[in-house]
């Protein structure tokens, strides 16, 4: 029973020692640092967002372009 309940013991200090000690409080600058992390990610992705969104309107553009030209052929005589 003894061994039972130390072995319980263990894993418990064990589980206990590895949680990260992030539960504490952070200092300001820490949170300024990764406010300011967050918002370059933020950013970063709204970039991409827009760079993929012309480039889809580019396309689309593009081939509206050709099938208004190949309309225009057809009935052009």
């Amino acid at each position: 029973m003894r061994r039972i309940a130390a072995f319980l013991l263990l894993v418990v200090l064990s589980i206990a020692g590895s949680i990260p000690a992030r539960a504490q409080r952070i200092s300001p600058q820490e949170n300024a640092r990764q406010s300011r992390k967050a918002i370059k990610k933020q950013q970063k992705m709204l970039n991409k967002a827009n760079k993929k969104q012309n480039k889809a309107m580019k396309k689309a553009a593009k081939s509206q372009r050709k099938a208004t030209k190949k309309a225009n052929r057809r009935y052009k005589k």
